[in-house]
């Protein structure tokens, strides 16, 4: 199991990964971005762009500079947060290419209806592609295919990309060397999440390109201990409902305590997300219903 933790980019300059294949990273970086977005130009003569990050022009002008030369045939979006596709329209403003990959920004389900939504702000709810891909559709380029896999789970509109023809995968924010997804409801869901993860574990590509941080390598491995991550975790909140009710922010206080608490809302939604999974399949019960602000123990509710 090999990702580069060390990874530092040239703001504004493409990293050549093979050919035809450059990275550049965008300079947002932060808690949530590591070192920054990283958007991915796949061609030479016709090139399609993946995930033109935030509405950073510094950042659309390092793109434009270096696809100079080239024609950009299509703006590929894998999943609608604001560090990920706001700068596709930047785009499309300069250059007329449709926007393509992920549909409009929606919720897995119906939460949060009397509730804030710590996270809510990530979400892009403007975005509209022209074409929306499907699941194992190829979209089809100039140079090369790449094959759509619906990896719901961190959003529920999220995108891998298998490039047809190579060991490699475009896992977006679906898998990252450098730190487990964050999985918040209403956009994300645990349940869709560890599906899409046994969906990656069954093809056959063992190179991820994420969308932050370095290569994945052995990408296999790598997937099997975030599954292995994730099921720990479980068992962690299940071992504390064994003991007594618990609210939200007394089990990220108990299972976080070694995070920022400034990371301490983001927890608390992946550990909603957990308990939301938990409690549909009756090992968990919520009182009053499921919420932010219920609280949680052991067990279903009696009929």
């Amino acid at each position: 199991m090999k990702h580069d933790r060390d990874f530092t980019p040239d703001y504004g300059s493409p990293a050549e990964l093979s050919p035809g294949f450059r990275r550049l990273t965008a300079n947002n970086p932060g808690p949530f971005t590591f070192k920054g977005t990283n958007t991915y130009l796949l061609g030479t003569r016709s090139i399609v762009i993946l995930d033109p990050g935030p509405a950073l022009p510094e950042h659309i002008d390092s793109l434009l500079k270096a696809c100079a030369g080239s024609k950009i045939e299509a703006i590929l979006v894998s999943h609608t947060h604001m560090d990920h596709s706001p700068g596709a329209r930047l785009l499309k403003q300069e250059t007329g290419a449709p926007i393509v990959g992920c549909g409009p920004h929606r919720a897995a389900r119906d939460l949060f209806e009397n509730e804030i939504n710590p996270l809510d702000s990530s979400g892009d709810k403007e975005h509209q592609p022209d074409r929306q891909l499907q699941d194992g559709e190829v979209f089809q380029c100039a140079e090369f295919g790449l094959e759509t896999i619906e990896t719901p789970g961190h959003t529920a509109n999220h995108l891998c990309f298998a490039l047809q023809g190579e060991d490699l995968l475009l896992s977006a924010d679906h898998v990252m060397g450098w730190s487990t997804s964050i999985v918040a409801p209403p956009d994300g869901s645990m349940r869709d999440y560890m599906t899409s993860i046994e969906k990656l574990l069954s093809r056959p590509e063992t190179n991820y390109y994420p969308g932050h941080g370095g290569k994945v390598s052995d990408a296999h491995t790598y997937v099997q201990h975030l599954k292995r991550h994730r099921l720990q975790r479980e068992a962690s909140i299940l071992a504390l409902m064994a003991k007594r009710s618990w609210s939200i922010p007394e089990i990220v206080n108990e299972l976080y305590a070694d995070i920022d608490v400034s990371l301490h809302p983001a927890a608390g939604l992946s550990v909603f997300a957990h308990l939301e999974d938990l409690v549909e399949r009756g090992l968990v019960s919520s009182t009053p219903d499921l919420s932010l602000t219920a609280h949680y123990s052991n067990g279903s509710k009696p009929s």
